[in-house]
C-alpha cells in the first residue's frame, strides 16, 4: 500500500469520527461555546500528550516546529470550533450541522483553484446545489427568513465550512510537519478557549451526561480525528477525501434523527440531499481530479 492510499484511509477514520461530532455536541447541551472548547481540547491535549510520551523523545520532538504550521493549525481548529459550537447552540442542530457540511464542497472548489487545476462547470453547478440547500434551511418557515437568533447560528455554520475547507487545503503546504504537532495545538486552543470563556461567558458546571459527551468529544472528533485528518490532508488524495467526506453529513444527520436530537423533516432531508449532491457533482467520479 503506497503512502497516499494509506493516508487517505486514515482520513476516512476522521470522517467517520466527525459523524459523531454533532451528536456529542448536542448531548453536551447548553455549555457555553468557549467553555466547551476549553474542556474538549483540554481532554484532547492530555490524551495526545500521553500518546507522545509513550513514544518517548521522538514523539515529544514532534511538538518543536516552525511558527507557520502552528499558526495555521491554531486558526483552523480554534476558528472552526468556536463557530461550530456557537452554531449548534443558536440554530436548530440538524439544520446547522448540514450547513457546516458544506466544507467538503468547498474543499473541492478551493482545490480546483490550486496551480495546475481549473474551475469547471461541474464545480459551479455543485456550488449552486450546495447553496440551494443552505437557502432551503434558512427560508424554510413558510417562505420567511429564520428568526434573527437562528440566522446568526446559520452564519456561524457557514463560517465553519469556509474555515475548515480553507485550513484543509492550505495545510497541504506543510506536508513535512509531523501530525504530532497537533497535540500541542490542541493545548493552545484549550488555553485560548479558557481565556475567551473567562472574558465573555458565565461558567456552567457540566452534569454527568455532559461530562461523558465532553470526554467523548475530546478523545474522538476533537482528538484522534484531527491527528488523522492532518496526516490525510498532507499525504493523501485531497480531492478523494473531499468526495468521501459527504459520508459524514449522511451519518451525522441520521444519528441526530435516530437519537431524537433533531426532528425528521422533509426540509432537512432535501437540504441534506442538495448539499451532498452538490459535493458529488463538483467532485465527479471518485478518484477523478477536480
Amino acid at each position: 500500500m503506497d503512502i497516499s492510499t494509506r493516508a487517505t484511509l486514515i482520513g476516512i477514520v476522521a470522517i467517520l469520527l466527525w459523524a459523531l461530532l454533532a451528536l456529542f455536541t448536542a448531548t453536551a447541551g447548553a455549555i457555553p461555546p468557549f467553555e466547551l472548547m476549553a474542556l474538549t481540547f483540554g481532554v484532547a491535549f492530555l490524551g495526545g500528550m500521553v500518546v507522545l510520551a509513550v513514544r518517548g523523545a521522538d514523539g515529544l520532538s514532534e511538538l518543536r516546529q516552525a511558527p507557520a504550521p502552528w499558526l495555521v493549525a491554531f486558526l483552523g481548529l480554534f476558528g472552526y470550533h468556536a463557530l461550530y459550537f456557537y452554531a449548534l447552540q443558536n440554530a436548530p442542530v440538524g439544520e446547522a450541522s448540514i450547513i457546516c457540511y458544506l466544507w467538503p464542497l468547498f474543499i473541492v472548489l478551493f482545490a480546483a483553484l490550486l496551480p495546475g487545476e481549473g474551475l469547471k462547470a461541474r464545480h459551479l453547478g455543485g456550488a449552486l446545489l450546495g447553496f440551494a440547500g443552505t437557502a432551503l434551511i434558512i427560508f424554510s418557515k413558510n417562505g420567511d427568513a429564520a428568526p434573527a437568533g437562528s440566522v446568526t447560528g446559520y452564519a456561524a455554520a457557514f463560517g465553519c465550512a469556509l474555515v475548515w475547507s480553507s485550513y484543509s487545503v492550505v495545510n497541504r503546504r506543510f506536508g513535512q510537519v509531523p501530525s504530532g504537532m497537533l497535540v500541542g495545538v490542541c493545548g493552545a486552543v484549550a488555553l485560548a478557549g479558557l481565556a475567551s470563556h473567562l472574558l465573555f461567558e458565565d461558567s456552567v458546571m457540566p452534569t454527568a451526561t455532559q461530562w461523558t459527551a465532553i470526554l467523548a468529544l475530546g478523545l474522538g472528533p476533537v482528538g484522534l480525528a484531527f491527528l488523522a485528518w492532518d496526516h490525510a490532508t498532507k499525504h493523501g488524495n485531497i480531492t478523494l477525501l473531499g468526495t468521501l467526506s459527504y459520508l459524514s453529513p449522511l451519518v451525522s444527520t441520521a444519528l441526530l434523527v435516530l437519537t431524537g436530537k433533531a426532528p425528521a423533516s422533509l426540509t432537512l432531508g432535501l437540504a441534506a440531499l442538495l448539499v451532498i449532491g452538490g459535493a458529488v457533482l463538483a467532485t465527479g467520479l471518485p478518484g477523478k481530479r477536480a
